[in-house]
């Protein structure tokens, strides 16, 4: 034989490989595309409602179950998860009415809250606080804007004399009163609301974090797992059509073989989500989350309500104060008048 037989030979016979190997892909691309074709007339049937009940597969009445329950799981983490979002929003309670002019009396007033609080702590066992040398972040929430509206109140009273010398003399008249008592205030403010940040941020760790990866991650693979079911479901009552309509011979063959490997894997899905489903109900993580935000709303609400418990004694000490040099002044008036 002749190498150049021998070339003719060789190249023959790759040639023919190619060509049964092309052939093989385009088969096995028709086959998927057939597949496929057949899944999508099935859903469509389905939605029409033009099967008959005996063609569509019946799941398992736990796996049904389990649905539902995950579903209504799932809603219940969603909807409290949309509200408790909030806690990731510093001026969720911030009035939005209001037009502070934080760049012009920042540094004024948190100067003056941090003077205030050194000195409320001198003489006691709490650690010192030194006064502010610069303005610190100016936060957006109420109880902070309260604190900075009572601090400019104070101030602007402190630098301004009454228009009645009865009522406002230098052993501390009324307006005295009232700008100690909005100092006391805006400490106080201030302080609850640096409570409240602590608390969101406790909420954002504790809470948001951990339900938001249950949703992510266990629900949503349920979900995945579902919807494999679902296209699992479809694929064997699709072949068992394919079987139902065979004339018989090779063809009938290929479908009974098409269906058996159908059904084994819509039993393994079914098997893989029904654990999954039941993973994520058994799931303790999304309660101990709850109970972290019942704890870090506890924990600013009582510290919250501590801190102006303290003010309502001094401020009812400052009231009767106040009545007491109200009338003092009026009776002064009264003589002054008469004379």
């Amino acid at each position: 034989m002749s190498w150049k037989t021998i070339q003719n030979t060789l190249g023959s016979l790759g040639q023919n490989v190619q060509q049964g190997v092309a052939g093989l892909k385009i088969s096995e691309q028709t086959d998927k595309f057939s597949k496929s074709f057949a899944t999508l007339s099935q859903t469509a049937r389905e939605k029409l409602g033009t099967l008959d009940q005996d063609d569509v597969t019946e799941l398992p009445e736990e796996y049904k179950k389990l649905e539902q329950k995950v579903d209504s799981l799932r809603d219940a983490y969603s909807s409290l998860l949309r509200i408790a979002r909030v806690y990731e929003s510093e001026g969720y309670d911030y009035p939005t009415q209001i037009n502070e002019s934080l760049t012009e009396t920042a540094a004024t007033i948190s100067h003056s809250l941090t003077s205030w609080a050194s000195a409320a702590t001198k003489g006691t066992n709490l650690p010192p606080i030194e006064p502010s040398a610069r303005p610190r972040i100016e936060h957006k929430t109420l109880s902070h804007a309260l604190s900075r509206a009572a601090t400019s109140g104070a101030l602007a009273i402190g630098s301004s004399g009454s228009p009645n010398p009865n009522l406002d003399n230098n052993n501390g008249g009324i307006s005295t009163l009232v700008s100690k008592s909005l100092k006391s205030y805006a400490l106080v403010q201030d302080k609850v609301g640096d409570d409240r940040l602590a608390q969101d941020k406790a909420i954002q760790n504790e809470f948001l974090k951990p339900w938001q990866l249950t949703l992510n991650q266990g629900i949503q693979a349920a979900m995945k797992s579902r919807q494999n079911v679902r296209s699992s479901r479809l694929a064997l009552d699709a072949a068992r059509l394919v079987m139902k309509n065979s004339a018989g011979g090779p063809k009938q063959e290929q479908a009974r073989l098409e269906v058996e490997n159908a059904e084994e894997k819509l039993v393994l899905a079914t098997e893989e989500a029904i654990g999954l489903m039941k993973r994520v109900l058994d799931d303790p993580e999304p309660i101990k989350a709850l109970a972290q935000l019942v704890k870090a709303q506890h924990a600013y609400h009582s510290s919250a309500s501590n801190r102006l418990q303290g003010l309502i004694g001094e401020f009812e000490d400052a009231a009767v104060t106040a009545e007491a040099e109200f009338r003092s002044g009026s009776s002064n008036i009264e003589e002054v008048a008469f004379i």
